[in-house]
């Protein structure tokens, strides 16, 4: 995998049992690019390994006076220079690629499972662990991947040298072959402590970040209630309490470099003195003694790599759990066991009863503003079952009849035909930072225009707000760039863009939370009718309270405690359902009752099914 050829066109089926099992999953998915980065390794390394006995032939020719062994030497030794910089020079490159290729592939997994659970991510990982895991952690899972192939190679010329050593100078080599198992091993009694540091520091600063992702997103309304300063406290507390942990990190990871510098240090300082002692009695030549010790010399470099294979996997272990996490959550326990299927028809939930008939613009009214965003992502296939909700949710998820679209239950056709069967736009949609054309170049069926849904969202204003704020555009408000979140934009002006967006994707139906609550009562009453207008024939569902919205309708659903007790038009509902003129109207209790008594309409009367709804209506 080379990196023009990113993004993969499938990142897999990653191991989610643990972070180790997905750090080697990783790894066995990069098998090519790791045994490249190793052969690479392994020429960079035995160039470098070669250079002590060409340095000692050419030390040793010129103690014996030989002028063609010299030559032959510098020779070699230019030989092996060619070699050393070809060799890093590709070690690099493929090593980076190891790199960027396994973040990518994190990142592709990522966004898949972002884009599987939609909202529900949100509500099972805090927003700003997602950010950390998709920047931060990625880059240090990135990390362990690319030094694996570099320090297999540098294992690997280490073996190689104390042997060739052993053989080349027993005397000598032996002592040197003995001595680097203790120096690639000495740190091994520091890393528990120093990887249990290291957790602590990753996962202070995660929750540091997630802090700060909280209070940029809230920035506005923290602003509005004074309350910046108290979050600023907060953040500047948890940014210390990062500090003191890495301090105390960076304390643990010095005394093992310094471990590695002093053990060493004390190799050498010993092979110098007993090969001195071996060549003042001639039991080996000056050029032998050389050898030995330039070899001992370089073997400290290929040594570093398992001090750096310790942090990598030291920091990337954290990582990679915090990516399971979020890579092990699952959007359903059912499995999509219809194919080729392009539903369509009345949108059904048998377990409310709530019909949405198919072509009619439908308003759910429910006096629980949570009861509402649930039954709304139950309707778009969204609701929140599967692993992670426990073994009660599990049977729950078994039990609860599917969404129908038609005669198709939701759950069984694939997650993205009934993402574009059924669209649903929650109570605080999101808009991506780019220009507004970008905005709404989105994925539809090519029937509504842009301009067609901006001005059925009642979208004037915003337009004329954006080709003022880019006059370097020639004041195209298409071309003007929305801020992330559109946080340049007051609340309902991101509502209504966002309703646009919705409005252009056209799906065969449409389910809108609350899509007007951010708006003055004259705009959202151009907005129902442009609504209604626009999905004419198209089966539109919208959960609201506001009567304007609700008069546009052609038809109103009253849900009370996840039932469907009565259905009907705004009006008739008003003058015949004193729990609907309640939640409508904001009615209190005493006035609820005086409008019975007056009315002489009693309590909700309990009905036994949909069709005894239908008839009353």
């Amino acid at each position: 995998m080379q990196i023009r050829d990113l993004p993969y066109s499938d990142p897999g089926d990653p191991d989610v049992r643990s972070g180790p099992r997905f750090l080697y999953w990783l790894g066995r998915n990069q098998l090519a690019g790791q045994l490249k980065a190793l052969s690479w390794g392994l020429l960079h390394q035995l160039a470098i390994a070669g250079l002590p006995v060409t340095v000692g032939l050419a030390v040793q020719a010129v103690i014996d006076g030989s002028g063609r062994r010299l030559a032959l030497s510098g020779g070699l030794i230019v030989a092996l220079g060619i070699l050393i910089a070809v060799g890093d020079t590709m070690l690099h490159r493929t090593a980076v690629t190891n790199w960027i290729t396994a973040a990518a592939r994190v990142q592709q997994l990522l966004a898949r499972k972002t884009a599987e659970l939609g909202s529900a991510l949100t509500r099972r990982v805090a927003a700003g662990e997602v950010v950390a895991v998709s920047t931060g952690d990625v880059e240090k899972i990135g990390w362990f991947v690319e030094a694996l192939s570099r320090f297999a190679a540098a294992a690997t010329a280490l073996v190689v040298i104390c042997v060739g050593l052993a053989f080349y100078l027993p005397s000598l080599g032996l002592m040197v072959a003995l001595a680097m198992p203790v120096l690639a091993l000495a740190v091994l009694p520091l890393l528990p402590r120093a990887t249990r540091r290291a957790d602590e520091q990753r996962e202070k600063a995660g929750k540091a970040t997630e802090l700060a992702s909280d209070t940029v997103a809230g920035l506005r309304v923290l602003r509005g209630i004074g309350g910046e300063e108290l979050f600023l406290g907060r953040y500047r507390r948890a940014s210390q309490e990062v500090r003191r942990a890495a301090v105390r990190s960076a304390r643990m990871w010095a005394l093992i470099s310094s471990v590695q510098v002093l053990l060493p240090g004390i190799l050498l300082i010993s092979l110098v003195w007993y090969g001195a002692t071996l060549a003042r009695d001639g039991r080996i030549d000056v050029g032998q003694l050389v050898t030995v010790y330039s070899a001992a010399a370089l073997m400290l470099f290929p040594l570093r790599h398992f001090e750096e294979i310790a942090m990598a996997y030291s920091f990337s272990r954290p990582s990679a759990q915090r990516a399971v996490r979020v890579l092990s959550l699952r959007r359903s326990a059912r499995e999509a066991t219809v194919e080729g299927v392009t539903p369509s028809g009345d949108l059904y939930d048998p377990s409310t009863g709530l019909m949405a008939p198919r072509g009619q613009f439908t308003a759910v009214v429910c006096g629980d503003p949570d009861e509402a965003g649930r039954l709304a992502e139950r309707l778009g296939g969204h609701a929140e079952t599967g692993e992670e909700d426990g073994a009660e949710g599990a049977e729950a998820s078994a039990t609860t009849p599917s969404v129908l679209l038609g005669a198709v239950a939701l759950d069984e056709i694939p997650l993205d035909a009934a993402r574009t069967a059924v669209l649903v736009q929650d109570k605080d949609p999101v808009l991506l930072s780019g220009t507004l054309r970008e905005l709404l170049d989105i994925p539809a069926s090519g029937l509504v225009t842009a301009e067609a849904a901006l001005e059925a969202a009642q979208c004037g204003d915003v337009l004329s707000a954006l080709a003022q704020a880019s006059p370097d555009n020639g004041g195209d408000p298409m071309r003007t760039r929305i801020t992330e979140r559109g946080r340049s934009l007051s609340g309902g002006q991101r509502q209504r863009l966002a309703l646009a967006r919705s409005l252009v994707t056209d799906p065969e139906a449409l389910v809108l939370d609350e899509p007007t609550s951010a708006v003055d009562s004259h705009t959202e009453a151009r907005v129902a009718a442009g609504i209604a207008k626009l999905r004419r024939g198209r089966t539109t569902v919208a959960f609201a309270s506001s009567p304007l919205l609700l008069d546009a309708a052609d038809r109103v659903v009253l849900v009370h405690e996840g039932t469907v007790v009565a259905v009907g038009t705004h009006r008739d509902l008003l003058r015949t359902e004193p729990h609907y003129r309640a939640v409508v109207t904001r009615e209190t209790d005493d006035e609820a009752a005086a409008a019975s008594a007056l009315n002489g309409v009693g309590e909700v009367p309990a009905m036994k099914s949909t069709q005894e709804i239908e008839e009353r209506a």
